[in-house]
């Protein structure tokens, strides 16, 4: 029952019009619209913030980002020829604008997590989940209440882990946390295992990692706390079911 709430939510959303859409017509198709009207009006003021139109590019681009899973947010995939250190300032103010979230790269975490933040290795993610599910199905016209039933119950056939993830990076900066991640390759170095999210607690650290499904496995939590096993504080799966 507490998961069946916290999916609802994840997919209304808080924005207040789209909350009071949704109990006024319990219809999902309804609250799609609002959000699409949302979504919008970012995208207008997204070419206030940079006329190029980089924000609104980068922010559309959010939610394939975050399927790729890769190391870090890729601005080429987003802007072709665009490259990330040409877009620091653009990504500054749309984090300023709170529609968005973003995670750096923290190089070297420890308890001064902020003087080792890169600013070219960033995730990005969108300051409400319930844009972020339509910002993800916004190649349909209307999500149709169905995809919304299945996303409800849990039954979308589809990795929506970063739907999870993005949900985490959203309370947790309603906790007042800036959000650092980190990566480390593997021995091969062709691959690495990423700690989803890095929080400081008292004068240690702590790693966060989101499950969607499956909890038995989390390796890349286990090779971040073998690394820096001295400055551990607690770590935290975050999984969907008991």
């Amino acid at each position: 029952e507490a998961m069946d709430y916290f999916r609802r939510y994840m997919i209304v959303g808080g924005m207040p019009q789209v909350v009071a859409a949704y109990i006024k017509t319990n219809n999902f198709t309804a609250v799609d619209l609002v959000k699409r009207g949302i979504i919008s009006l970012y995208e207008e003021d997204f070419g206030k913030i940079d006329d190029s139109g980089r924000a609104k590019a980068m922010y559309d681009a959010i939610p394939a980002q975050l399927n790729k899973n890769t190391m870090r947010y890729q601005v080429s995939k987003a802007i072709p020829e665009e490259r990330a250190e040409r877009v620091i300032n653009v990504i500054k103010d749309m984090e300023d604008s709170m529609t968005t979230n973003i995670a750096f790269h923290s190089d070297d975490p420890n308890i001064g997590l902020a003087l080792t933040k890169n600013l070219e290795y960033f995730k990005m993610y969108t300051s409400d989940t319930g844009l972020f599910v339509t910002l993800a199905f916004k190649d349909s016209d209307i999500i149709e209440n169905v995809i919304y039933e299945k996303l409800l119950s849990d039954k979308l056939n589809a990795n929506l882990g970063y739907v999870y993830e993005n949900m985490i990076a959203q309370m947790l900066k309603a906790t007042g946390k800036d959000l650092f991640y980190h990566t480390i390759p593997y021995l091969e170095g062709k691959k690495y295992y990423e700690t989803d999210f890095i929080i400081t607690e008292k004068h240690k650290i702590s790693p966060i990692e989101v499950k969607s499904s499956g909890y038995k496995s989390h390796k890349s939590l286990d090779e971040f706390c073998t690394k820096f096993s001295d400055r551990i504080m607690n770590r935290y799966v975050i999984y969907t079911k008991d």
